[in-house]
């Protein structure tokens, strides 16, 4: 079992929900990402979800796009994220970390390059937005064999060929996209979500974590009624915009640790 599928099966055996905070690498400073990957654990994040810089965040609002822009102008790039997830494994070897980012850097690394790097860096699985489930069966298949998880999104429009697809690769949790956009934006239906996650579950046996549009614990509170998991990332990336580098760390723990409480309420 990897660490992403024991982190969910004990928050499951507890009847806890879990808290994925996402933050892009190297922003705002390449130095600042390892001490935020401690602040989201210190504040109760049970999965973190590490964004790799990107040019053309197709899926992204103008939140993380504004983050990757950040991250590319340190010259953060992918063999970079991979460090930090190694110097992070340092001290840490319980939370699981997803990388979440498109394929062009990965190609340009190679498909089998990367995953072995990633694996002994210490990641736990990979989201890649751009790869659509049909067209990387054997990606998905090369990551179990190195004990990594292949995580696929769903969204509002997916239709029941799409996610009995999705079930037939997916592995660690699937993301639900909880409304049609880019990350960021529009206003969270829990309604629609609620009729939407069983539709998921008749095709798929891992759990569903739902983001986009999760800004404050109360939303989160009420998404994680009807999901496994909530997938925090815009609201955190405003919080470190707002906020003096030296204060970064101590914002996004507070933060989190107000969604934690509530969903553990």
């Amino acid at each position: 079992m990897s660490r992403i599928q024991s982190t969910l099966s004990a928050l499951a055996a507890q009847n806890k929900k879990g808290l994925i905070p996402f933050i892009t690498a190297g922003d705002p400073a390449p130095e600042l990402t390892v001490p935020l990957m401690h602040a989201l654990v210190a504040g109760g994040a049970d999965i973190i979800e590490l964004g790799v810089p990107f040019s053309d965040p197709m899926a992204d609002g103008p939140v993380i796009q504004r983050a990757s822009e950040r991250a590319l102008a340190h010259g953060v790039g992918l063999r970079q994220v991979l460090q930090f997830v190694r110097e992070f494994r340092a001290t840490n070897q319980g939370t699981p970390v997803v990388l979440m980012g498109y394929a062009n850097p990965i190609e340009r690394m190679g498909g089998n390059v990367f995953i072995q790097e990633a694996k002994e860096a210490g990641v736990d699985g990979v989201l890649v937005v751009d790869y659509p489930p049909e067209e990387c069966e054997d990606f998905a298949a090369a990551m179990k064999r190195n004990g990594l998880d292949a995580i696929f999104l769903l969204a509002p429009t997916s239709t029941d060929e799409r996610i009995a697809q999705v079930g037939k690769v997916a592995s660690g949790y699937v993301y639900y996209v909880s409304l049609k956009g880019v990350t960021g934006s529009g206003h969270l239906d829990l309604g629609a979500v609620a009729e939407k996650i069983p539709q998921i579950k008749k095709h798929v046996n891992v759990p569903v974590g739902v983001g986009f549009g999760i800004r404050d614990a109360a939303t989160a509170k009420a998404i994680a009624s009807v999901s496994d998991a909530v997938v925090i990332g815009s609201r955190i990336i405003q919080e470190l915009e707002n906020v003096p580098r030296e204060n970064a760390t101590a914002a996004v723990q507070g933060f989190i640790a107000g969604i934690r409480q509530a969903l553990d309420e």
